[in-house]
């Protein structure tokens, strides 16, 4: 059974996460528009090459414009469930980008993933009807 200070502290534990979060690609997802934080300069010429690929075919404007979105809704408490579900697939692909190019980078990529898995299992009552087996269609 939970307490009362449990019950406080998932709350107030759960927002902080939402909040840094939010933060956190706001703040990337910004820098793909504005670019205010410099590129490294020692950047490998091969991951260069994909970056600018992804720049140059439009790829990047529209995960920056995704980040910047899904950091609105984290960072004021609005369809929540959905951010998170819009955020899976750009975290896959930080994580599946430092695994591939940059291993030891992969930090900030396991710190933002366990974030990300932190919400989806504070909100996880949200997800429970998209994750049945069976369904009827037009059912609640």
């Amino acid at each position: 059974m939970q307490t009362r200070e449990t019950k406080s502290f998932g709350r107030i534990s759960t927002a902080i996460v939402r909040v840094l979060l939010g933060l956190m690609f706001l703040v990337f997802g910004l820098n793909g528009f504005v670019n205010f934080i410099p590129a490294p300069k020692d950047m490998p010429q091969e991951i260069m090459n994909v970056i600018g690929a992804l720049m140059k075919g439009g790829y990047m404007t529209v995960v920056s414009g995704a980040e910047v979105l899904v950091a609105v809704l984290l960072l004021t408490n609005r369809f929540v469930p959905l951010a998170l579900a819009l955020l899976a697939p750009i975290i896959v692909g930080i994580i599946t980008y430092h695994v591939a190019m940059q291993p030891a980078t992969i930090g900030p990529g396991i710190v933002v993933l366990l974030m990300e898995l932190y919400l989806a299992w504070a909100y996880r009552g949200a997800f429970r009807p998209m994750l049945r087996m069976r369904t009827i269609p037009g059912a609640n």
